[in-house]
């Protein structure tokens, strides 16, 4: 045919142009052919020489994805189902992302960054994976022929379904992204999610979610694992930089908006119902909501098991999922996958009395998501739920079975799919799933199991076919380098930076400063320690901030008898996850308290029996941490801010503060001048604020406690219930709290969500 013409570049693709459809891209490799009916050009991805339905551009997502579904082998939707375990492109030759280039690190293969690891040629050819978590990109042109590289070996084999890459939050602006996993390439820089929920404009967001979609699909990824939607109720929860904040009403607006800009498409990108080359499926978490476990422990980890419900707050929870993400304002409707969390929402089933984790719930999938809120979407599970536990309550590399420990892998599988899930997070492995089916064809016959595993597999494939994958999944990395990062998507991130911090106290409005006054910045210190994969970290006495950078806006000196003015960088407290295995040797419960404080921290007032705990004989019913104590790690953080203030003997003190959490500040706030509160930018943002090149228009997104006393007395699954700091200048850090340069920020966005 003379207008299929080979593309000139190492993957051999040619492409199909037809008129009024769809472009057609196909490896030459693969064995594809294309098949001519009615003047129009169609994919025999099944290579029958046949036109099937599925290979039929014409119908409609539904229609295909049943055809393609009924062709499928057991064994292929099995595979369908499983969602790979975190994939670097290159893959690291060690840690949790390594893996191996014919036996050989990438390091000592020499083979190129974009060629298929060793184990992503196992898990596309032999457990028919087909959703792959991408996790560090080398650049966008890396990324881009690493996609092709998939796309035409998964387009040879079987019935020639694409891959459906994905990944978790990648935009950024500093190393607090969700375990730093999300990275890679120069793509744009945006706040992070709490960050947006500070500019209290879901426009921002919507915005956001508009030019990460078209990123995203320029390094072929075509859903994204987020946005993470649940209300941080709990001040402690380490996920809580990861969510837009404690307020509902907000989440619910922000989550609408950014489920709206990932997934529509529009104008010739739209294919049907908003549904298009530019959209990116949008897997909304984490179901009921994550942000009330037991005095904020987490549950990547076993001593984070339980959410609890003190307060008998479940239903407000659902609110950012039920007003905001399954109510869209674009054409697509609803989000079109929702992934559970690991805990298990303590005595809220009230049908069959499980206590298990989400995904495993019955009634919190099956009766409550699917029939009472009719949402027929994709559930994924979190990732790892169905290996099994680590003795370490701490581990973040635990299997999380959470409440169903004593299964085997193939009934927790099992289990999973009679709760309503459709896909099994971080599994490579087809094995246990077609067990799964065994024991379903066991317990109701070969034709209901069957039927049970093709509704899974049409929600699977519908979210595919609606992005145009079928038809073309190949990128050209040269146009993937432009749109990446480009400087328009990088204009327009840093102005939402801009817009994200929240300026806490301006005594005396001492800001905005000059621009040349000499500023000393005190060396930040961190000790040793371990990230979160469990890897050894080294101490570090360093800059906070490129002092390059900063002279660009002040003079520099290390003297603080020289300066002007002192700035102090400082992050929230940062005190573990609730467990010590010494305490757990030295015959204690193991638990111990999260502190919000800088200074160390004794639990006086917490419960003496804890809510929720695990009756098996080898692991704790009762969780308290009473009495007990815990020091943050950065604890000097507060040392520098207090010594700054003495060393500048009554010259201004500016503290910079990276928010990951809420965080006490009574412990330093009368010592400092001004209080410039980020959720992750670029240290240029805060250079921009200090001299006034911006005014400050954030936001709160939480309230920050007056004391540990009202963390702990605060109900782990209510909003709004706690003691606010007041500075000394009688402002109230509650939630909606901002100042600009003329004082308390009163606009549309404080009367719209600030509460009365």
């Amino acid at each position: 045919m003379s207008n299929i013409k080979a593309a000139l570049n190492i993957e051999e693709i040619r492409y199909v142009n037809n008129p009024d459809g769809p472009t057609l891209g196909y490896s030459a490799a693969s064995g594809v052919k294309i098949l001519e009916q009615d003047g129009l050009y169609f994919k025999d991805l099944s290579r029958d020489g046949q036109l099937d339905p599925y290979e039929d551009w014409r119908l409609s997502p539904v229609e295909r994805a049943k055809d393609l579904a009924s062709k499928m082998t057991t064994e292929q939707i099995a595979g369908l189902m499983l969602y790979s375990r975190h994939q670097a492109v290159p893959a690291a030759s060690g840690g949790w992302f390594s893996a191996t280039y014919g036996g050989k690190s990438f390091e000592e293969s020499g083979v190129k960054p974009w060629e298929l690891t060793d184990e992503q040629l196992h898990f596309l050819a032999q457990d028919h994976v087909r959703h792959i978590l991408v996790t560090t990109v080398e650049s966008p042109e890396t990324a881009a022929k690493w996609n092709n590289r998939v796309q035409a070996f998964a387009e040879g084999h079987g019935l020639g379904i694409p891959a459906n890459n994905s990944s978790d939050p990648r935009h950024g602006s500093d190393s607090s992204s969700e375990f730093n996993a999300g990275s890679g390439g120069a793509i744009s820089m945006w706040p992070e999610t709490l960050g947006l929920a500070a500019t209290f404009e879901p426009e921002v967001t919507r915005r956001f979610g508009e030019i990460a979609s078209k990123e995203y699909r320029a390094l072929g990824l075509s859903t994204a694992l987020s946005p993470q939607i649940d209300i941080a109720t709990d001040p402690r929860w380490f996920r809580f930089n990861g969510t837009f904040g404690e307020d509902s009403a907000l989440a619910a607006d922000m989550a609408r908006a950014y489920v709206d800009g990932f997934q529509t498409s529009e104008g010739e990108r739209e294919i049907l119902e908003g549904w298009g080359y530019d959209s990116v499926n949008a897997m909304v978490k984490h179901w009921p909501g994550g942000g009330s476990g037991e005095g904020g422990r987490d549950a990547h980890f076993g001593c984070g098991k339980y959410a609890v419900y003190p307060g008998n707050n479940f239903g407000e929870h659902l609110i950012p999922f039920t007003e905001g993400a399954f109510k869209l304002s674009g054409k697509t409707g609803k989000a079109s996958a929702v992934m559970p969390y690991y805990t298990i929402s303590t005595n809220q089933d009230t049908v069959n009395g499980e206590n298990v984790g989400n995904s495993y719930n019955a009634w919190l999938i099956g009766d409550l998501l699917r029939d009472q809120y009719g949402y027929d979407g994709v559930v994924c599970t979190d990732w790892m739920i169905t290996a099994d536990e680590s003795p370490a309550k701490d581990s973040f590399l635990s299997g999380k079975p959470w409440g169903v420990e004593e299964l085997t892998v193939g009934e927790r599988h099992y289990k999973l799919l009679m709760a309503g899930v459709d896909q099994f997070g971080g599994n490579n492995e087809i094995g246990p799933v077609l067990e799964a089916y065994e024991i379903g064809v066991r317990e109701h016959g070969e034709d209901w199991m069957r039927q049970r595993f093709e509704q899974s597999a049409v929600r699977l494939l519908v979210n595919m076919f609606r992005l145009g994958l079928f038809e073309n999944p190949y990128l050209d990395p040269d146009t993937s380098a432009r749109v990446v990062g480009n400087a328009e998507f990088m204009r327009e991130g840093y102005e939402a930076q801009l817009k994200s911090v929240v300026l806490l106290k301006n005594k005396n409005a001492v800001l905005p400063l000059k621009a040349g006054k000499k500023v000393y910045i005190p060396k930040r210190y961190t000790p040793a320690g371990t990230d979160w994969f469990g890897n050894q970290t080294p101490e570090k006495l360093e800059y906070p901030v490129s002092l390059e950078l900063v002279s660009r806006y002040f003079t520099v000196t290390d003297q603080p008898d020289e300066a002007d003015f002192g700035l102090v960088f400082i992050a929230s407290p940062k005190s573990g996850f609730g467990y010590s295995q010494e305490d757990a040797e030295q015959g204690g419960n193991g638990y111990v308290p999260i502190s919000l404080q800088y200074r160390t921290y004794t639990a006086k007032h917490a419960r003496e029996v804890s809510l929720a705990g695990d009756p098996r004989p080898e692991d704790v019913l009762n969780r308290s941490y009473q009495g007990k104590s815990v020091t943050p790690q950065n604890t000097t953080d507060l040392d520098a801010v207090l010594d700054t203030r003495k060393a500048m003997k009554g010259k201004p003190v500016i503290v910079s503060m990276l928010l990951s959490n809420p965080a006490v500040v009574n412990e330093f706030e009368s010592e400092a001048d001004a209080i410039v509160a980020d959720f992750g930018v670029q240290a240029q943002v805060i250079m921009e604020i200090l001299t006034g090149s911006a005014e400050p228009s954030g936001l709160l997104p939480m309230q920050m406690p007056a004391h540990m006393r009202t963390v702990e007395e605060q109900l782990e699954d209510v909003a709004h219930d706690m003691e606010c700091h007041v500075d000394t200048d009688g402002n109230t850090y509650g939630f909606g709290f901002g100042l600009n340069w003329g004082g308390v920020i009163e606009d549309e966005r404080t009367r719209k969500y600030r509460k009365r």
